[in-house]
């Protein structure tokens, strides 16, 4: 029964989504992306509201912010509505589903959007032109994204990597790859120089559907770093912060803080967790990350930059190609029904907790 929640497709999820959406009865707003997918289809984030619009408390959950990671995302989604066994709002506290807030990704198989700008990274100043700084990904970019992708390429990869670990440290360098950058368009994880059409697209969801809300959590999902299975909770607040003090309340130490905690996650000033905060006055925001784990990491992250390198200078449709989409794919979203069993119900759990925890807060 899991297994029909999660799609095979793109337009699969979409459609799964609004049926799910027309059988609960639920009005959908959705929001056209400007691209197009592999197909010449038509891309959309679709958003519902689960419960009463004038609820003072909402919880969001948000899919597909790293495209290709929207699969697992969409399954939760769908699973949510359709599932009568599912966590339920209650009358002070409304759940907003914002399905694949980056369809061009998710579509594409990419984790980044249309313009290679990982959405992830995108949620800085571009006005005032003060991005992050990361000048040790400078002695990295050279050879992330070569000109041919062969195994000579990756060992050449791995070679300079080591030689940049005994020099500046294994976590520094690990940061510095994956932390974002705003120098290198055709490289990975480019932050962009505006802010993309889903990170505005996502202000708009906000102001539409959270302006008669008094407090918001978001729970943002993603796969591809933990181990298998398990969905991993983490925020960039740290202890003694208001944000990460309430999620510890309701958590406990399954939250870690990707600033002061012991989790992988490099952690990002232009993430959706870090950078991003609704323009609607008054609201009590916090955010949190449910990363669900999948394949060994030194194997993601060769397919992760063998991936980039196709949609940057390969071949989508040669051999090469689709064994690198189909590695990539795996890597994000194992067709695996023992997997995709754990990620729903640790989405269960996870997203029950927020509605009961939001709703006995409101009451007090």
């Amino acid at each position: 029964m899991v297994d029909a929640y999660f799609p095979a497709t793109y337009s699969e999820a979409r459609s799964n989504f609004l049926s799910a959406c027309t059988a609960a009865e639920l009005a959908v707003e959705s929001y056209e992306n400007p691209e197009k997918g592999p197909d010449d289809e038509a891309l959309y984030c679709d958003v519902a509201l689960l419960g009463d619009p004038n609820a003072p408390g909402v919880v969001v959950t948000t899919s597909a912010t790293h495209g290709v990671e929207g699969y697992a995302g969409s399954g939760i989604q769908v699973g949510m509505l359709r599932d009568p066994a599912a966590p339920r709002p209650s009358p002070n506290v409304a759940l907003l589903f914002i399905h694949t807030i980056n369809p061009h990704g998710m579509a594409w198989l990419r984790r980044e959007n249309e313009d290679n700008v990982d959405l992830n990274r995108n949620f800085v100043d571009h006005a005032g032109g003060n991005y992050p700084e990361n000048d040790l990904f400078e002695e990295l970019v050279d050879y992330l994204v070569p000109s041919v992708w062969d195994d000579n390429a990756y060992e050449t990869y791995k070679s300079a990597i080591t030689e940049l670990n005994q020099k500046y440290g294994e976590v520094p360098v690990r940061k510095a790859m994956h932390k974002g950058q705003y120098r290198h368009p055709n490289s990975i994880h480019y932050g962009g120089d505006k802010a993309t059409w889903s990170n505005e697209t996502l202000s708009r969801i906000c102001v539409e559907f959270l302006d008669q809300a008094e407090r918001a959590v978001m729970i943002d999902l993603h796969t591809g770093l933990g181990p298998y299975g398990y969905g991993e909770l983490m925020t960039p607040s740290k202890p003694g912060e208001a944000v990460f003090d309430r999620l510890h309340d309701w958590y406990g130490d399954e939250v870690h803080s990707t600033t002061a905690g012991a989790t992988l996650y490099a952690g990002s000033k232009g993430s959706i967790l870090a950078g991003f905060r609704p323009p609607v006055d008054g609201l009590e925001w916090a955010a949190v990350g449910l990363e669900y784990g999948t394949r060994e990491r030194e194997h993601i992250r060769r397919c992760m930059l063998a991936n980039t390198w196709l949609h940057l200078h390969g071949d989508l449709d040669s051999e090469l190609g689709r064994q690198i989409r189909r590695d990539f794919w795996d890597c994000y979203y194992p067709d695996e029904s023992e997997w995709k069993q754990l990620v729903w119900e640790r989405s269960n759990e996870v997203i029950g907790i927020a509605l009961e925890r939001m709703a006995a807060e409101l009451k007090t």
